[in-house]
């Protein structure tokens, strides 16, 4: 798929039509609201244009054919006319109060389309795309349904379908009034549609741009400690100024070809069609009916063209709305690679074991880290993955989490093909604790429960107090109930990693998934949390990744991966007489990156 910057768009036409789609269903879906708001506008609009307009006609007729005006006589018109408009008005609010509640559930219901369907996206979707142009794409999608909605139902609906009224009164007058009606539409209709391909490409041009400039105001906001600490603030404004520049250009271009060509060419043909129908009323008489029929041609002509005349406002106001919620659907149209079967089978249960089998796998664009990769972790042991950077070891538990997919072999947690059952069934049965683990803008009670949410408050405190967050929660401001800040700005390195580990006490699940978990604690308060990991890893099976040796020198089985191979396995002291790689990995950190590292007797 690529970055962000580098990625070429998918076509327009799928996406938009995808679009439309899914604002189709939810119109479909709220019928009971659509049927009624779009048929009351039209009814009201023929009302207001097409039949208080012929009541005048009529009256018109009727005073130049040589009728006396009298109260009497004009009475029945003026009473009609002020019927006819009272009627509409009521029918509008009614539509408006109907077009309100399907506005906003409608963008309720595409509020949670588009985080179900970001939800469903895997790991890779979110490595290639900035949050803040997701997050702008995910909004635009919902909130934009009230433009189409507004539009199709005001100026595209309630016109045309009052136009096909006039048009059916004009026959009634005169046939070629409808003719010359027609003809005018339809050359205009020629004249207009390749000038809106060309600026259907600018428009796209102009919303990828706008998605670049919000992207790049999320990136350098979420990584404004490092903006800081190189003293950037001025490169960072640059490279906005001139993303914003960049998106004024192409704003200004879109709206120039609308303006400036698709008007200058409608412009004339709304005033040519008006004196077309003038014309043809007065030169035909009307069928006969004289000052009446020109007054309906004047007006229903008018009508026809002031729709014509607002057509690039229309055509605006839909394509504002469809192109942004196409760029949310454009996402949708790359297939996710991680999927759950059609017909999953249910997730084991017991103590757990985990195997590797004849896995191979390449990051995309890379060359192959696993080729035929064994590896066996049997239920209730306690296995530590170490080796240089590179070697494949975090990309293991991503693959057992199922972020990613092997490209080949298969990996089995209790016997079972991890690729026959749910991803969501899969990661029950894991506690996992990232080496740079997440925090969510919320409390720090919210946080630990993130694992569990319907946990008690004495289990929240309970799994805080063994992995040492009390120690300095109940020093907070609010206690656990103190807002940890976006991503846990709040809080240091080594507080969000026991945050992290809390998690996965209060998880309880069969297997455990640590990816340095202690990397960010000072060495006393890592031997506080790995007398608290000890004890969670009793009766799990437990899958640690470590760079720190000292950390998983009491294993059961020590694994050394190098380039995506073992090369080595067996217990510390195993590992150490054969005086291979983790014993050069061994004296190489003893010698002062482990000297203040509690001892392995120290571990049961």
């Amino acid at each position: 798929m690529g970055t962000p910057e580098t990625r070429r768009t998918l076509p327009a036409k799928r996406s938009v039509l995808l679009a439309l789609r899914h604002y189709g269903r939810v119109l479909v879906r709220l019928k009971w609201l659509t049927a009624p708001a779009m048929l009351l506008t039209s009814l009201g609009n023929i009302g207001i244009n097409y039949i208080a307009p012929l009541i005048v006609a009529k009256l018109v007729g009727d005073i130049a054919g040589g009728g006396q005006v009298t109260l009497s006589s004009t009475l029945p018109y003026v009473l009609g006319f002020v019927a006819v408009l009272l009627l509409a008005e009521t029918l509008w609010r009614i539509a408006l109060h109907c077009l309100n509640r399907l506005d906003a559930l409608g963008i309720e219901q595409l509020y949670v389309l588009g985080m179900d369907e970001l939800l469903a996206r895997d790991a890779a979707f979110f490595h290639d795309n900035f949050a803040g142009s997701l997050t702008k794409r995910v909004l635009s999608f919902a909130t934009r349904f009230e433009q189409f909605v507004d539009t199709l139902t005001f100026q595209i609906m309630g016109s045309l379908v009052p136009l096909l009224f006039g048009v059916v009164v004009l026959w009634r007058y005169e046939p070629l009034l409808v003719v010359g009606l027609l003809v005018m539409i339809s050359v205009t209709a020629v004249c207009v549609v390749p000038l809106i391909r060309r600026r259907q490409a600018l428009v796209d041009q102009r919303e990828e741009a706008i998605a670049r400039v919000a992207g790049h105001v999320a990136d350098s906001l979420m990584n404004m400690d490092t903006v800081r600490a190189f003293a950037a603030e001025e490169r960072e404004a640059a490279e906005h100024r001139s993303r914003v520049a960049t998106s004024r250009r192409l704003t200004l271009r879109s709206w120039d070809y609308g303006n400036l060509r698709i008007d200058t060419l409608v412009a004339p043909m709304s005033v040519l069609t008006n004196a077309l129908g003038l014309l043809l009323a007065v030169t035909l008489g009307g069928g006969g009916h004289g000052v009446e029929a020109v007054v309906v041609a004047f007006t229903y002509y008018s009508n026809a063209t002031r729709i014509m005349f607002e057509f690039n406002q229309i055509y605006r106001r839909l394509e504002n709305s469809m192109t942004e919620a196409a760029q949310f659907t454009e996402l949708l149209l790359t297939p996710a690679t991680v999927l759950d079967p059609p017909a999953p089978e249910p997730a084991p249960t017991g103590a757990l074991d985990v195997r590797f089998e004849k896995v191979a796998f390449a990051h995309r664009g890379g060359r192959p880290l696993f080729d035929g990769l064994d590896l066996e972790v049997p239920a209730g042991s306690r296995v530590g993955l170490v080796g240089r950077s590179g070697g494949g070891k975090t990309t293991l538990t991503r693959l057992l989490l199922r972020m990613t997919d092997v490209d080949s072999g298969r990996i089995l947690v209790g016997g079972l093909d991890i690729g026959r059952m749910r991803q969501a069934d899969l990661r029950d049965l894991m506690a996992y604790v990232p080496q740079d683990p997440a925090m969510f803008h919320r409390s720090l009670r919210d946080n630990i429960a993130f694992a569990r949410p319907g946990a008690s408050d004495a289990e929240i405190r309970r799994a805080a107090e063994a992995a040492h967050v009390t120690e300095f929660a109940d020093a907070l401001p609010h206690g656990f109930d103190t807002m940890v800040g976006e991503r846990g700005i709040k809080l240091s390195g080594g507080q969000r990693q026991r945050v992290a580990l809390a998690r996965a006490i209060l998880r309880d699940a069969p297997i455990l998934l640590l990816d340095e978990a202690t990397s960010a604690l000072d060495s006393e308060s890592e031997l506080l949390v790995q007398e608290a990991l000890w004890r969670l890893m009793e009766g799990r099976t437990a899958l640690v990744v470590a760079h720190r040796l000292s950390t998983v020198a009491g294993m059961d089985r020590l694994v050394v991966l190098d380039r995506g191979r073992i090369v080595e396995q067996g217990s510390h002291d195993e590992l150490i007489t054969m005086d291979g790689t983790y014993a050069r990995l061994w004296q190489h950190q003893s010698g002062g990156f482990l000297d203040d590292t509690p001892a392995r007797a120290e571990f049961p």
